[in-house]
C-alpha cells in the first residue's frame, strides 16, 4: 500500500486524483501545512523541500521501497508503475510531458502567485494583484487554445498532463478568470469534473479545505520565518 502524505490543495489533489484514477492502493497520512507538519524531520526525511504532497511505494521499481516528492515526479512514477495515463510511444509521450512540464513552470507558480497576492497577503499590492490576475488569464488562454485543437492536453486522451492541470483551474474566481472567456478550456473542464475517480479524488481531506482567510499560525507556517530556516 502506497503511503501518501498530503493536504487538500491543487498539488495534493492531482495524486489524490491519480491514484483514484489507477486504483492503487494507498494511505493517507494528513501533512497540516497550516499547522507546520511539514517542519517535522519524519515528513523532511521524504520531502527535504518541506513540500506536500510525497509518497513512499513499499514496492518500488527493484521490489525496494521509494519515497518520492515533487507532484509531477510522483505523477510519472505512478503512471510508469501501472502503465496508465500516460503513452509509452515516443512523440505522444513528449507531448504529455510537455503539457505536464507547462503546467509544473507555469500554470502552478503563477497561479500560486495570484493566490498568494489576491487572497493570502497581509497587503494589498495593486500592482502584484495586476501583473498575477492578467498571467493567469494569459495562461488560461494558452490552455483554451490547446483544447480548441486536442480533445485533451496531451492529445487524444486523457493522461496525467490533464490531472496536474485541472486542480490548479479549480480556483479560477479566486484567480480573477470566469471560464464564460474560455469555452474550451470550459468544456474540458466540466467533463474532468464528471469523473467518479476525479470525485473521490477531490474528497480526499475535504473537511480541512476552507475558503476563511489563514490565521496568524498558518500564514507563519505558510509564508513566514520557518520556511527560511529562521526559526
Amino acid at each position: 500500500m502506497i503511503e501518501l502524505y498530503t493536504w487538500p490543495t491543487p498539488n495534493g489533489h492531482k495524486i489524490h486524483i491519480m491514484l483514484e484514477e489507477t486504483g492503487l492502493a494507498y494511505r493517507v497520512n494528513p501533512i497540516d501545512i497550516g499547522k507546520g507538519d511539514q517542519f517535522e524531520p519524519a515528513f523532511l526525511a521524504i520531502s527535504p523541500n518541506n513540500k506536500m504532497p510525497a509518497i513512499v511505494d513499499p514496492d518500488g521499481p527493484d521490489g525496494a521501497p521509494i519515497s518520492l516528492f515533487e507532484s509531477g515526479a510522483i505523477l510519472i512514477y505512478l503512471a510508469e508503475k501501472t502503465g496508465k495515463f500516460m503513452p509509452t510511444e515516443p512523440r505522444p509521450r513528449y507531448t504529455v510531458l510537455q503539457w505536464l512540464m507547462f503546467q509544473m513552470g507555469g500554470i502552478g507558480p503563477m497561479l500560486g502567485q495570484a493566490h498568494h497576492f489576491r487572497f493570502y497577503a497581509p497587503e494589498k499590492i495593486p500592482y502584484a494583484i495586476d501583473r498575477y490576475t492578467k498571467e493567469a488569464g494569459r495562461l488560461y488562454g494558452v490552455v483554451d487554445r490547446r483544447l480548441g485543437e486536442s480533445p485533451w492536453l496531451g492529445g487524444e486522451d486523457y493522461s496525467i498532463a490533464d490531472m496536474a492541470t485541472f486542480p490548479w483551474l479549480r480556483g479560477y474566481e479566486r484567480q480573477g478568470q470566469d471560464l464564460a472567456d474560455f469555452p474550451n478550456l470550459a468544456r474540458w473542464f466540466a467533463t474532468i469534473m464528471e469523473r467518479p475517480a476525479v470525485q473521490r479524488g477531490l474528497q480526499v481531506l475535504a473537511e480541512h479545505q476552507s475558503t476563511a482567510p489563514p490565521t496568524d499560525e498558518a500564514r507563519e507556517n505558510l509564508f513566514g520565518a520557518r520556511q527560511f530556516g529562521e526559526n
